[in-house]
């Protein structure tokens, strides 16, 4: 189309020449009107007609092309807008515009889609985000208006206008119904970590939310609390009142604790009934009582092995004199310190995480009721590690005491005295404690590591056997005792590996793989299932000393469940993947053991307020002059095309403002007097002054 119509100038000289040359035809004008020259006027019009010329004026006529105004419907697919009628409410309102839009004349329409991974993180419904990635994609002169389709829980709103660089009003088409009323979970305080055994408390609410908050009537709600998918455990907590839950981790390393209440009169929705809280289990100081029962070669492993760990509070005690020894020697001689026996072994005997014998036998020194206490301990939940020495073949063995009903093994009165080198078992080679030693060897391939020269012989009456020795006899055997764990090294010749001998061995490693799992250390559970979300897919490990893998179901956040095959690994490990698409909490279970693990953020805030609200948009939407429209009420509001300055909504309508931008196409010149018609006008009078003055 036509454009406007200017009047261009390409001077043949430049703009000073010319200006100097008009100043200087004024002054002789000027100088000859006042001499009252004949002819002066002619002679001012054959100037003037000169200096028009060499300005060369131009009639300027552009080629127009009008270009569409743009319009960007924002819809919120955010979990959120799944509540209720909210999608149907959508759906209907996206098709409304999209068929308005297309008939309103000289309008490009843009449609954004986001809010669809609110949940994957913890930043909410982002919509202000993509829009801003689209707004730069397209001139802003062009925005006639943005249309934002949302149940108006958004989470990143800018704080002004001014921020998206648009002068274009900015509506909001609300879904959901008004006066919606939800009772949701708050969790308010709760701890990042605890010490492993010690109370701990998170504090929680439950409030029901309506848009008038007296309508709320305080009650009492049924609140349910699992930790690491145990049993559950109920309370009933007062409504709208912050409530203190006990809880103690059982364990190292993070435990999920999934907290849910009992649905109120009016729900919108479910999902933020529920909140799931991970704590990470720490120790705080390991205490370890280690008693050797006569000072020998491997004593000083013992104690360097654990005081090598800064974080392990060693109590050591060595045997040196027997109490019946009688040579004379001086009571106030014969030990550094007493030896506090009723102290540790009946009145502090449960701070201990681990107690370990070392070559040690009957001799007096402890009374039967106290390793009666031990052994109690040891069914109580605690631990107990015996390196045996050649005394255990003797009537003088532990096992002949109250301790040998958590002792896994029976000694034969056997001992083997020659070269061997430990080796791993079937199940050895799938127990966490022992899997992956380094130099352990295989089946058909000798370990690398150095000869031990003594074993006890014994029969193993409980337990797992995970290392042989000579003739395949047990080596090492560990033994799940009551709630508590007992480990039994039939050797006192595992100090070899630490000197070196004939290369020596993982004597360090192995030591703390069976301290730590005699302290349930979750890493060495040889009946353990995992689970985790890594990039997109939840991550299923299934760790057990069976070779039967079973199937593991899981149940997705929305309440559907899937049976997962896991595939065979490495021995004792089983493994599987699967997308997750939804985010939430996943409950993993192999029909014994359930674990949780969470896609996204545990407690999104896209449920914090699952309520249709305007509040948080408003501003935003009136400063732009938009208008706020409820779906519920009106469902297809119309649209139309406003001037600049005009009023961009009203009673039941949105506007769109008409921007008229255009593009340049092409440019028509056109000389406002032809170059002959100039000079001729311009000779004239010249002509005509020259004959006014020969009269």
């Amino acid at each position: 189309m036509n454009g406007a119509v200017t009047i261009g100038w390409t001077p043949l000289l430049p703009w000073p020449v010319l200006a100097g040359l008009a100043l200087v035809a004024l002054a002789l004008v000027g100088l000859a009107l006042w001499r009252r020259a004949p002819g002066t006027w002619w002679r001012a019009l054959a100037v003037a007609g000169l200096l028009f010329g060499l300005a060369n004026p131009s009639l300027v006529v552009e080629q127009r092309e009008g270009l569409n105004d743009i319009a960007l419907v924002v819809v919120d697919e955010s979990p959120s807008q799944n509540i209720g009628e909210r999608p149907a409410q959508s759906a209907a309102a996206v098709r409304h515009l999209l068929d308005a839009l297309d008939r309103l004349p000289a309008t490009e329409v843009r449609v954004i889609r986001a809010g669809g991974d609110a949940g994957a993180t913890d930043g909410g419904t982002q919509l202000f985000g993509p829009l801003r990635e689209a707004l730069s994609k397209v001139p802003r002169g062009r925005i006639g208006g943005v249309f934002v389709v949302s149940d108006g829980q958004v989470h990143d709103v800018p704080d002004s206008l001014d921020s998206l660089g648009i002068d274009a009003p900015v509506h909001l088409l609300l879904s959901g119904q008004p006066g919606e009323r939800d009772r949701r979970l708050v969790i308010t305080n709760a701890p990042s970590y605890g010490i492993v055994g010690r109370p701990q408390t998170l504090t929680l609410k439950v409030e029901d939310v309506a848009d008038d908050a007296a309508s709320a009537t305080p009650r009492l709600a049924r609140v349910t609390v699992r930790q690491d998918g145990g049993p559950p455990r109920e309370m009933l907590v007062p409504v709208g009142i912050e409530q203190e839950v006990p809880f103690t981790l059982e364990r190292r390393g993070p435990s999920v604790l999934e907290i849910s209440v009992a649905p109120g009169e009016h729900e919108l929705t479910l999902a933020n009934n529920r909140a799931a809280v991970s704590v990470n289990g720490v120790r705080d100081r390991l205490r370890v009582l280690l008693v050797s029962g006569e000072p020998h070669a491997g004593e000083r492993a013992w104690r360097n092995i654990l005081k090598s760990d800064p974080s392990v509070d060693l109590v050591h005690f060595t045997i040196l004199r027997p109490p019946e020894k009688q040579d004379g020697t001086p009571i106030r001689e014969l030990s550094l310190i007493a030896f506090p026996t009723r102290e540790l072994f009946e009145l502090k005997l449960d701070e201990f995480d681990l107690i370990i014998f070392d070559r040690y036998r009957r001799r007096g020194v402890l009374p039967t009721v106290y390793l009666d206490n031990i052994a109690t301990y040891v069914q109580n939940g605690g631990a107990l590690l015996e390196a045996v020495g050649p005394t255990f073949a003797t009537p003088l063995s532990l096992y002949r005491t109250p301790l040998g009903r958590v002792l896994p093994v029976e000694p034969t009165g056997g001992i083997y005295e020659q070269g061997y080198r430990p080796r791993l078992t079937a199940l050895g080679e799938r127990h966490p404690v022992t899997a992956g030693l380094s130099g352990a060897g295989s089946a058909d391939k000798a370990p690398t590591w150095g000869r031990w020269f003594r074993q006890v012989d014994g029969d193993a009456k409980e337990g797992t056997v995970v290392m042989s020795g000579v003739d395949g006899r047990p080596l090492l055997i560990l033994d799940h005792v009551g709630k508590g764990r007992v480990a039994q090294i039939m050797s006192d010749h595992m100090w070899l590996w630490s000197r070196g001998f004939e290369g020596g061995g993982p004597q360090n490693e192995l030591l703390r793989r069976i301290a730590h799992w005699l302290m349930k250390e979750p890493d060495l559970e040889e009946e353990d299932l995992r689970a985790s979300v890594v990039n997109g897919r939840l991550q299923i490990e299934r760790r057990s000393l069976s070779e039967t893998l079973p199937d593991i179901e899981v149940t997705l956040p929305s309440g559907e469940t899937k049976t997962v095959k896991l595939q065979p690994g490495a021995p004792g490990r089983g493994s599987a993947s699967i997308a997750a698409e939804e985010p939430g909490l996943y409950h993993v279970s192999d029909g014994s053991k359930t674990v949780l693990a969470a896609a996204g953020a545990l407690n999104p805030r896209e449920f914090e307020d699952a309520r249709s609200s305007a509040a948080v948009l408003a501003p935003l939407v009136e400063a732009s002059g938009g208008g706020i429209v409820r779906l519920a009420d009106t469902p297809a509001p119309r649209l139309r095309k406003v001037g600049k300055g005009r009023d961009r909504h009203g009673d039941g309508w949105l506007g769109l403002v008409a921007r008229d931008e255009y593009l340049v196409t092409g440019v028509h010149q056109t000389p406002l007097l032809p170059a002959v018609l100039l000079l001729l006008l311009t000779l004239g009078a010249g002509l005509l002054a020259w004959h006014r003055e020969g009269r």
